[in-house]
């Protein structure tokens, strides 16, 4: 296991959720589909270069959804790794585009920029030398690679629950190992640059999250292939998790479990990748579907929201 995969949240208004994290945070769109399991819904994926695993955040954008509340029993908050000297480019940027954000504070020796997107789902930029060493993407957006977010650094998870068992789960099946803790909350790592990081922090007495329009609804970890995915399900059923049998995701498997206080976690295999229907160049580019869902285009094109001006073509 080498960390996190992807992030999965519910957003709002589709155009909204491109423009903030593809116009704004420069990452790339690198898949558009649908929602396997409601396919009038989109599924939009952006990333790094060819949407790596550890860059990528996903979203069920719902269009005049219902508004979820952030609160324990989630991943709370969703931080994105920039290298150490760039935290300065990225407070100019976001006040030069009128995105609203707190002042850095340091948190286990890193600089930390708070911001929430338009649907008031809380993000994180982190200047960390984590990604000192790693390549940054020069997209359309205009974001300097020298500066351009790498990946995730991580996720917080609020906990009122059973906390140890939660992270037992982190240390014992997923490959991650506490490094410290600071204010109550307890930081787990592993040796991946981007999304190598799991904060759990203590929220005793806060309210429940909700799920909705502005949560996240579920964090992916990285299994390499078939065989470790296939070890790691079989693990945590001896451990007594209900586990979902394998589903196909396309670009990944993925198997999903909730772990004790209340997150949904996925495990989702590296391979095939979003490269496996789309050249590098075109990545993102037109609606891409499953063979099953292929015979159904018309029907699903017809319902789907438009995504950005910009992107007037994104249904032929």
């Amino acid at each position: 296991m080498q960390g996190i995969h992807h992030v999965t949240a519910i957003s709002g208004e589709p155009a909204d959720t491109v423009r903030l994290y593809g116009d704004v945070l420069g990452l790339r769109l690198v898949k558009r589909t649908v929602n396997f399991d409601d396919p009038g819904t989109w599924h939009l994926y952006f990333g790094n270069r060819t949407g790596q695993p550890g860059s990528a955040i996903t979203f069920f954008p719902v269009v005049n959804g219902y508004r979820g509340r952030v609160g324990t029993g989630q991943v709370a908050v969703t931080s994105f790794a920039v290298p150490p000297e760039s935290l300065g480019y990225w407070m100019e940027r976001l006040g030069a585009r009128g995105v609203v954000f707190e002042q850095p504070v340091t948190r286990f020796d890193e600089r930390v920029l708070a911001l929430r997107d338009r649907d008031s789902m809380p993000l994180e930029i982190v200047a960390t030398p984590r990604v000192a060493g790693s390549e940054g993407w020069e997209g359309v957006a205009g974001v300097p690679a020298e500066h351009a977010i790498r990946g995730f650094h991580g996720v917080t998870i609020w906990s009122d629950g059973p906390a140890p068992a939660t992270e037992s789960v982190l240390t014992g099946r997923l490959g991650f190992r506490e490094a410290s803790e600071s204010d109550g909350t307890r930081r787990f790592v592993t040796e991946a640059p981007v999304g190598g990081v799991v904060d759990v922090r203590r929220t005793d007495g806060f309210w429940r999250g909700s799920g909705g329009v502005g949560t996240v609804h579920h964090v992916a970890f990285r299994a390499a292939d078939d065989a470790a995915q296939r070890q790691v399900r079989d693990e945590l059923l001896r451990d007594g998790h209900q586990v979902t049998t394998v589903q196909e995701r396309q670009y990944f498997r993925s198997i999903y479990f909730r772990e004790p206080g209340g997150v949904l976690f996925e495990v989702a295999t590296d391979t095939p990748g979003f490269l496996v229907d789309e050249n590098e160049a075109a990545l993102g580019s037109e609606l891409k579907l499953p063979p099953w869902l292929e015979s159904h285009r018309d029907e699903i094109v017809q319902v789907l929201p438009p995504l950005h001006p910009a992107l007037a073509t994104e249904a032929v």
